[in-house]
C-alpha cells in the first residue's frame, strides 16, 4: 500500500460524491485538492472559522457553514468566480445540508424554530416550522423526490413529507412516539422507520400515507435503542441498542430473523475465526537482507508490513500482525458507573457491507474488539481484537472489506478472505479517524492535526496485503 505526504486540517476532511476531489478545513479557509495528485485545485475564503462542510451530491458544489456568524456559503469547483452566501441573522444556524438536486440547501435555525430551504436558482425560501432535531430526522429518498422530516408540537412527534419538486407539503401524521430520535426511508422508499429516543425500546414502521405497518419493542423499563441502520438492499432493518444486542428485523414479517449477542467469551459457531493484534520484536537484523535487489525494508513498506522504525521504537524494531486465536476466546470488557449518564455501553457502530451479506458492529463496553457477523448463515463469522479502542471503522462502498483505526501507526483491513495490519509510515501519525472514498480505491486517514491518503489494492490484488487470495 502507498501512503502520501501529510497535509494539515483543522476540522472535517471529505471525499466528494464522484470521488475525485478532497474537501479539508484549515482554520477559515476551505481547501479542494485532487485525490491523486493532492495538489491543491481550488482555495476559498470564509468569514470565519468553518464549523461544517457538506459536499453537494453532483459534486460541481461544496456548502460551508459558520454556525457561530449563522451563515452559510456555498462554492462553485468548476466555476471559481460562482459564491453563495446565506445568512439567517438573528434566527441562527445549527446545521445546514444539501438537497438531492444539489440546488437547494436545508438550514436549520437555532431552538429548532424552523427549517428554511434555500434555492440556488431562484433564490426563493420555503419554511418549516417546528423541526425535532437538527442534524436529525430529516430523510431523503432514494430517486430524491420526497423528504420526510420529523418536528414536533404540543409535545407530539409528528412526520412531514414534502416534495422536493416544489416543496409542497405532501402530508403529515403523528407518531406513536415518546420523544423519537431520528426517522429514515428505506432504501426501496416504501416504508419509513422511525425510532424513539433510549427512554423507551420502540421501532415503529410506517408507510408514506402515514399507516403504522409495524411496531416493535424487544424489552421494557431499560436503555433502548442506540443505533439503527437499513441494509442496502432494504430487506433488513438493524437495531443496535442497550443491551448489547443487535436485532434484524425482516422486511416482509417486520420481526427478528436474528437477534446477534456480543457474549464474553467467544466459542463459536466453528467456522467463526478469532484475530488478535500482538506486537512482537523483530529479533533478527532485516535491514541486511536483499531480495530482488531491494532491502527487504523497501520491500515491506511497499507491501505494508507492520515493522515500526527505530525512532517509533526506542525499545528496537517491532512489528505489529494478527494472530488466530483458539477457542474459547475471552473478550476484554469493562463495566460502566451506573451512577453516569450516557453510559459507555452497547452498540455504538453498526454498519452493513454493500452487499448486505456482513453486519459490522462494535459494543461500546468491549470498544476493542469489532464484530462482524454473517447474514445468510444468521451467525458470528470474525472477532478482531485489538490493544486499544477501535476509534472508526467503515465497509469498503463496492466490496465487502472493512478498514478501521485504534488511535496508532496503524490501519487494520479485513474481508472475507483474511485481515491484515498495515503500518503507516509517518512519523508521529497516529489514525484517529478515516473515512473510504466512494469508488474504494483510497482511504483518507485523519490525525488531530494532519491527514494523509493511501491508495488501496483493489480487491483482486488484496493478496499484495493479506498474503491470502481473495479472487
Amino acid at each position: 500500500m502507498e501512503f502520501s505526504d501529510t497535509y494539515k486540517h483543522t476540522g472535517p476532511c471529505y471525499f466528494s460524491p464522484d470521488a475525485r476531489f478532497i474537501a479539508v478545513v484549515v482554520d477559515y479557509r476551505l481547501v479542494i485538492r485532487d485525490v491523486y495528485t493532492l495538489k491543491v485545485v481550488q482555495l476559498y475564503s470564509c468569514l470565519d472559522k468553518i464549523s461544517y462542510v457538506e459536499w453537494a451530491p453532483d459534486s460541481e458544489y461544496i456548502l460551508c457553514a459558520l454556525f457561530k456568524k449563522s451563515v452559510v456559503q456555498a462554492w462553485s469547483v468548476s466555476q471559481p468566480e460562482w459564491t453563495c452566501k446565506i445568512d439567517e441573522g438573528a434566527a441562527g444556524i445549527t446545521h445546514a445540508r444539501w438537497s438531492p438536486d444539489s440546488r437547494h440547501i436545508l438550514t436549520t435555525s437555532e431552538f429548532m424554530l424552523r427549517v428554511t430551504v434555500w434555492s440556488l436558482v431562484s433564490k426563493a425560501c420555503v419554511h418549516l416550522q417546528w423541526p425535532k432535531h437538527a442534524s436529525r430526522a430529516v430523510s431523503f429518498t432514494q430517486d430524491g423526490k420526497f423528504v420526510a422530516i420529523g418536528t414536533r408540537k404540543d409535545c407530539k412527534d409528528y412526520v412531514n413529507l414534502l416534495s422536493c419538486q416544489g416543496w409542497e407539503a405532501m402530508g403529515v401524521f403523528e407518531t406513536d412516539t415518546a420523544d423519537f430520535s431520528d426517522l429514515e426511508w428505506s432504501p426501496t422508499d416504501s416504508t419509513i422507520a422511525v425510532w424513539d429516543s433510549p427512554l423507551e425500546y420502540k421501532v415503529l414502521i410506517y408507510s408514506p400515507d402515514g399507516r403504522c405497518l409495524f411496531k416493535y419493542s424487544a424489552y421494557e423499563n431499560a436503555l433502548g435503542i442506540k443505533t439503527v441502520a437499513w441494509s442496502p438492499c432494504g430487506k433488513f432493518l438493524g437495531v443496535g441498542s442497550y443491551d448489547q444486542a443487535v436485532r434484524a428485523l425482516n422486511h416482509l414479517t417486520w420481526k427478528p430473523v436474528a437477534e446477534f449477542t456480543h457474549p464474553a467469551v467467544v466459542k463459536g459457531p466453528y467456522n467463526v475465526v478469532v484475530f488478535k493484534e500482538i506486537e512482537e520484536s523483530m529479533q533478527m537484523d532485516v535491514s541486511r537482507l536483499s531480495i530482488n535487489g531491494k532491502s527487504s525494508h523497501d520491500r515491506c513498506a511497499f507491501k505494508g508490513d507492520h515493522g515500526h522504525g527505530d525512532d517509533d521504537r526506542p525499545e528496537g524494531r517491532t512489528r505489529i500482525r494478527y494472530d488466530v486465536l483458539e477457542f474459547p476466546v475471552t473478550v476484554p470488557s469493562i463495566k460502566p458507573p451506573l451512577d453516569k449518564p450516557n453510559p459507555k455501553q452497547g452498540i455504538g457502530i453498526l454498519a452493513w457491507s454493500p452487499d448486505s451479506h456482513f453486519l459490522l458492529t462494535r459494543n461500546d463496553n468491549m470498544a476493542n474488539a469489532l464484530w462482524i457477523w454473517d447474514i445468510k448463515r444468521l451467525e458470528l463469522s470474525a472477532v478482531l481484537l485489538h490493544r486499544d479502542p477501535i476509534r472508526a471503522a467503515a465497509w469498503d462502498p463496492i466490496n465487502a472489506r472493512i478498514a478501521l483505526c485504534t488511535g496508532t501507526s496503524s490501519l487494520f483491513l479485513w474481508t472475507p478472505a483474511g485481515a491484515c495490519c498495515v503500518h503507516i509510515p509517518l512519523p508521529q501519525f497516529v489514525a484517529c479517524d478515516l473515512k473510504w472514498n466512494p469508488d474504494g480505491s483510497s482511504l483518507l486517514l485523519k490525525d488531530k492535526e494532519a491527514f494523509c491518503v493511501t491508495f488501496v489494492p483493489a480487491i483482486c490484488d488484496f493478496e499484495n496485503v493479506t498474503g491470502i487470495p481473495v479472487c
